[in-house]
């Protein structure tokens, strides 16, 4: 029997200790010479990532092995490049090349020797991949120009027999600001890639560039083959015959396509995304499987395995409970990702390449509930403003021993996105459950300018961001206080870096929300502008409008010039080595809160970037937010050291 309890304050099994107790970060798997291999982050090791294998199974039904870490002790595979990295790794036979984060170079050679740098100081290093005869690696290099931005460039670095460097690294292609997604033909006669220009970013529109390829590496200048300043195309790859694919959104949605003779063919047309906003290098939404592809299909930001014909386009998805697929890779009758589903976390996984049942090989999470405390996904689409429609995930509070106490409404925290171009998932989310199991209703919203859901939906942002992304929060909380699912005086809005901004955007304009958290926000949209990292350095010419002439409109959208319209508490929690979102943002919201005397806090972590990665961090971001919000709604909450509630006087 359940008793009834103040929301915000219920028993839980879910502690934030619980969340990061051999917790990891799984990404990147790789299928090379009769290994299985992945890139784990390890928060309690201060966020470090290493490379791990095991052995493939010798068939279907086969357990899994001891693991293996086969990238070297106290080395944190990690490239700085674009800020957000991927690509840090590669695998080709016996060798193994990564990036070190202590100084960005590439080392490699044959696993369990000692290895050495194959590339100078002084660049960065992303993307790796080998050609298939193992003697050149290619990679994006990022190398700072003194007085301004770094130069992008794809190079290619010879190796000997031993997998050493053969000789001095060669330009393959430069000219564009940015390159990613090399990709080389089965015989070794093409290499192509995706390049792209400022002000875009690469699901605005990229072009697919292609090179001849030879013992002395490219033979010729390569040429644009595909691809525009507003067509978004999306990992490409050659398939065994020699035939080059890539996902393009020329049709409204990032579907596969044919290189000809005259330009890319469509391989079928469905309204599903083969594709994902290109945030890290090294990205796979699909790969080549026995007699077509297998595309990790999204829709509604709901991940399904699709098996597509490349000759007829007809497409018939896999029965699957994943409903989060990323990483895809397939080789040696096997395919790997990184799945996710309702109930469980996150798990490096292999299946059979025909079908059938498959095997979690690394979990990212040991944290079991019991059935009667997870909450999972509802999908709900709601009107928003100007006749749009808005897509949330909402999980309601539950618990198997309290609810709410008579004629009590949960309090609802909203979930604002990063990216902004990105998406909410129904994949099961530890932290989600850390507040519903509280007893908080959660509302994960996709927001105009989201992925999965087509390219029309994706330019709603267009020179809206701070309207649209804010209109849709706000638009969710209000339906669901008007229908009784909460309370509509505790209602609470949380996001980091684009989602912080979002935040601070509906707290400063808007009187919806009675408190909000701010992860690596940004308040001062010009701030932002100028001070961030090549990568998104032009992001906002396309979200807000170009600078100068747009310069009343982001003054107009940035909190930090309206603050005296901001009336409810705030917390931050801020990374002091943010080169994305810069600390000084934080510091000038909170000062403008301090000298208006509202209650506010400010949680500073040293040696952190953007996004949190240390253990002891992730825990106080997460219980610092909860106990902010129980002194704003009135529960009971501890109070995590670090954090130190300023008062009104």
């Amino acid at each position: 029997m359940s008793i009834e309890k103040a929301c915000g304050s219920w028993e839980t099994p879910i502690g934030s200790a619980d969340l990061v107790r051999g917790a990891l970060r799984l990404g990147a798997p790789r299928i090379e010479a009769g290994f299985l291999y992945w890139l784990e982050g390890r928060p309690d090791e201060a966020g470090r990532q290493v490379v791990v294998r095991v052995a493939l199974p010798a068939k279907a039904g086969k357990g899994i092995g001891p693991l293996e870490q086969v990238s070297p002790a106290g080395v944190n595979v990690r490239t700085r490049v674009h800020e957000y990295g991927g690509g840090e790794y590669t695998v080709w036979r016996d060798r193994l090349y990564y990036v070190d984060d202590a100084d960005q170079r590439i080392h490699g050679g044959p696993i369990g020797e000692r290895v050495a740098p194959i590339v100078d100081s002084g660049s960065a290093w992303a993307d790796l991949t080998v050609t298939p005869d193992g003697a050149w690696l290619l990679a994006v290099e990022e190398r700072p120009r003194e007085g301004g931005e770094p130069e992008n460039r794809l190079m290619a670095v010879p190796l000997d027999e031993r997998g050493a460097r053969a000789g001095t690294p060669r330009p393959v292609a430069a000219g564009h600001d940015f390159y990613a997604s090399p990709a080389v033909a089965p015989d070794g006669d093409r290499v192509a890639w995706l390049a792209w220009d400022h002000p875009n970013m690469p699901w605005n529109g990229t072009v697919l560039e292609i090179v001849a390829w030879g013992s002395e590496g490219a033979a010729g200048e390569p040429r644009r083959v595909a691809g525009g300043p507003s067509e978004s195309l999306f990992q490409p790859r050659f398939a065994a015959d020699g035939a080059l694919f890539v996902a393009t959104d020329a049709s409204g949605w990032w579907n596969l396509a044919r290189l000809g003779e005259a330009g890319l063919v469509p391989v079928h047309r469905d309204a599903f995304e083969a594709g994902r906003p290109q945030w890290q290098f090294g990205m796979s939404g699909w790969a080549f499987a026995s007699g077509g592809a297998l595309v990790a299909a999204q829709a509604d930001a709901l991940d399904r395995f699709v098996e597509l014909d490349l000759e007829n386009g007809h497409s018939r998805e896999r029965s699957t409970a994943w409903v989060s697929i990323g990483g895809l890779a397939s080789a040696e009758g096997w395919i790997a990702f990184v799945g996710g589903d309702a109930d469980r976390g996150a798990a490096v996984c292999l299946q059979p390449e025909g079908g059938g049942s498959g095997v979690r090989v690394r979990e990212s999470s040991g944290l079991a509930l019991p059935d009667d405390v997870i909450s999972r996904a509802e999908l709900v689409s709601l009107p928003s403003r100007n006749g749009r429609t808005v897509h949330a995930f909402l999980y309601a509070p539950r618990s198997g021993t309290q609810r709410p106490r008579h004629g009590e409404r949960p309090p609802l925290l909203v979930k604002s996105h990063g990216g902004p171009t990105a998406a909410a998932s129904a994949a099961f989310d530890p932290r989600i459950q850390y507040w519903t199991s509280r007893g908080f209703a959660v509302a994960d919203v996709n927001y105009g300018g989201s992925t999965g859901h087509g390219r029309a939906y994706r330019d709603l942002l267009e020179g809206q961001w701070g309207l649209v992304d804010v209109e849709d929060c706000l638009a969710v909380a209000e339906a669901l206080a008007a229908d009784g699912r909460v309370d509509g005086d505790r209602l609470a809005i949380s996001g980091g870096s684009a989602g912080g901004y979002t935040v601070l955007a509906a707290l400063t304009f808007h009187d919806t929300f009675s408190a909000g958290a701010s992860h690596y926000g940004i308040g001062d949209l010009e701030a932002l502008a100028r001070d961030t990292h090549k990568f998104e350095s032009r992001y906002t010419d396309w979200l807000v409008g170009p600078l100068p002439e747009a310069a009343a409109l982001y003054r107009a959208r940035s909190p930090i010039h309206h603050v005296d319209r901001l009336s409810c508490p705030v917390v931050f929690f801020q990374g002091l080595e943010d080169k994305v979102v810069p600390p000084n943002q934080a510091e000038a919201m909170v000062a403008a809160l301090a000298a208006r005397g509202l209650a506010h806090a400010y949680v500073p972590f040293e040696g952190e970037q953007h996004g949190f990665r240390r253990a002891e961090n992730i825990r106080t971001a997460l219980d610092g937010e909860l106990y902010f919000y129980s002194r704003v709604f009135g529960f009971e909450a501890p109070r995590p050291a670090p954090v130190r509630v300023v008062e009104p006087a």
